[in-house]
């Protein structure tokens, strides 16, 4: 060995390298080599029974008539592969014992996943901001990704890589949290972009990163981050962000225009980018802020305004599957910005449901529109495994 360690990697793939060699699940080796070896090195603490590799490996599968054959043939394989990091590696790193196998872990070694967990633990104990810190972005710097992700869906994988996966995106959220209190922005925001790349879900991590982008005063920015956010939150999971990052958005949108304009040049700003017939289309908090303003100048004219519900659903009110749902959605809205008038406006409300707005349209007329829209779906849809239904009510005057 000379002294040199073996460097271990299971953080966004597995690899194991020494002095310059290094082997990769990017190889071109069985899957089960892999599994094999990965699970050797996290169960070093013990000998591993064959019984126990035969599951590991073959599990209900119907496999070799000799499966401790099959066993050794795979360690073969194993030994051979690691055989690459110098002569004999591979009978010296995994060694037989009384009929189990086990890691030889007299050989030093540093593993990313140990050493991530490590610096986390030392950064919650640390006392100072600066200790915290500095712990923090040591051990975000080893998470290049998910615990051995080309094995993610092993039983034993589950459980680590999901607890990992958390510890990341808390030490991620704190790390930033003290970043922004020590006034260090641009540390922050890096810190948060790469953060959401790993985990796009998180709305802790888009608030981080919103506060930090108006700190820098690049307000553009914060406002491209809260859109990408907001469709993929909607498409994925079919919710909108919550008030407080709302909050956030509509500060970063007053910081846009950074100098004073004209009222011409507010005119061109508002004016719609092109001519378009039927209704407007917007997502659903201008949708609410349009609603707000129509219950106002209801409540002084007295005029009639009602909303429209058009619900999806499957036959039989059986769930439909997203990629069903979605293109049934994308008809619909198509649908329903062609069916109605431009003083109306629409907004998709729900997964499953668009909402509408009809100014100057009674109880009747209203119902007539969302039937009209209904049945034009099912003639120009007839084979869609979709099914819509409607509710009509008038809009609430604000007193």
């Amino acid at each position: 060995m000379g002294g040199v360690p073996l460097d271990i990697h299971m953080l966004g793939g597995f690899s194991i390298s020494m002095d310059g060699r290094e082997l990769s699940d990017s190889d071109n080796r069985s899957k089960k080599v892999w599994l094999l070896m990965s699970y050797i090195i996290c169960c070093r603490s013990h000998s591993i029974s064959q019984g126990e590799l035969v599951d590991l490996l073959w599990g209900d599968e119907e496999g070799s008539s000799n499966p401790i054959n099959a066993l050794k043939t795979m360690f073969h394989r194993a030994r051979s592969a690691l055989d690459g990091l110098g002569d004999g590696m591979g009978h010296t790193l995994i060694v037989r014992r009384d009929g189990s196998y086990a890691w030889n872990s007299e050989i030093p070694f540093t593993l990313d996943v140990e050493d991530f967990e490590s610096l986390c633990a030392q950064g919650d104990a640390a006392e100072t901001s600066g200790e915290k810190i500095d712990k923090y972005l040591q051990a975000l710097s080893l998470y290049r990704g998910d615990f051995l992700p080309k094995l993610s869906s092993e039983a034993w994988v589950v459980p680590k890589s999901a607890w990992l996966h958390e510890l990341f995106v808390r030490t991620a959220n704190t790390a930033a949290g003290l970043l922004e209190d020590e006034q260090r922005m641009p540390e922050a925001a890096q810190l948060c972009r790469r953060a959401i790349e790993i985990e796009p879900y998180s709305e802790a991590l888009y608030m981080h990163l919103l506060r930090e982008l108006l700190a820098l005063q690049r307000s553009r920015e914060a406002v491209a981050v809260y859109r990408s956010m907001s469709e993929l939150m909607y498409d994925t999971f079919g919710v909108t962000p919550s008030d407080e990052i709302k909050a956030l958005y509509r500060e970063a949108l007053n910081s846009v225009n950074d100098r004073e304009v004209s009222v011409g040049t507010v005119r061109d700003q508002l004016r719609e980018p092109s001519v378009i017939s039927g209704a407007l289309l917007c997502d659903y908090d201008l949708f609410k802020v349009i609603y707000h303003a129509q219950a106002r100048s209801v409540a002084r004219s007295g005029d009639a305004v009602h909303i429209g519900l058009i619900s999806v659903s499957g036959i039989g009110d059986r769930e439909l599957s997203k990629q069903s749902l979605d293109v049934c959605m994308d008809n619909l809205q198509n649908l329903i910005c062609s069916s109605l008038r431009k003083g109306d406006v629409a907004s998709r409300c729900s997964v499953s449901q668009y909402v509408i707005l009809l100014p100057q349209a009674n109880y009747e007329n209203s119902c007539m529109v969302c039937e009209r829209i209904t049945k034009a779906f099912a003639r120009q849809y007839p084979h869609s495994p979709a099914r819509l239904h409607f509710s009509v009510q008038p809009l609430e005057p604000t007193l």
